[in-house]
């Protein structure tokens, strides 16, 4: 019988899928966001090692990955066990209602990386700029408007999304903030300034 860790725990596949990943290409600037991810599917299982291998390469070893629990399938495991060329080892990952649609954040003892994660059935066009955009330096577009640019793309007449009950516009924004860094964003962007001076 397994143990409820063991049955939270899922294992990658094999040979993990190289990601559909574009990054900013300067890592000392500090944007909204390093960069856009599109997984080919809703299954955290099969998309993440692949995500996580990726991302190591820039960024050292990645300990936690935070998600919002819209965008995923709902077997939402707990920890991840992920084999790189480096051998097995496990990354804890967090699961958030509250975390905006579309947010990846990965985190390593060098810092964090903040992705836009594009969803998987979106059309690649759409796909594909919402990822150049995130990776843009300078980009100040969050992931709500990233996101609510690529269902216009799916669906040109579409009026626009309703914002859900019990939120306005400001308190969205507020919450994405908030998950993006916040005020620590905001210091690292003028510590990152004041060195470049």
């Amino acid at each position: 019988m397994l143990t409820t860790d063991e049955r939270r725990t899922a294992s990658s596949p094999a040979v993990p899928s190289r990601p559909r990943l574009r990054l900013q290409p300067d890592l000392s600037a500090r944007t909204l966001l390093d960069g856009g991810w599109w997984p080919r599917s809703a299954d955290p299982a099969a998309e993440l090692p692949g995500l996580i291998l990726a991302i190591e390469e820039r960024h050292g070893p990645i300990t936690r990955i935070m998600l919002g629990g819209a965008d995923w399938d709902a077997s939402r495991p707990r920890r991840l066990r992920v084999d790189g060329p480096a051998g097995s080892r496990v990354v804890r990952l967090g699961w958030f209602e509250t975390m905006p649609a579309g947010l990846l954040t990965a985190t390593a003892r060098a810092g964090r990386t903040d992705l836009l994660t594009v969803p998987p059935h979106s059309g690649e066009p759409a796909a594909r700029a919402a990822m150049d955009q995130a990776a843009r330096a300078g980009n100040r577009t969050r992931t709500p408007a990233l996101l609510a640019a690529i269902t216009t793309a799916a669906i040109p007449d579409r009026p626009p999304a309703a914002t859900p009950a019990g939120t306005t516009p400001d308190s969205i924004q507020l919450s994405t903030w908030e998950w993006e860094g916040g005020q620590d964003g905001v210091r690292s962007q003028r510590a990152a300034t004041s060195a470049a001076s």
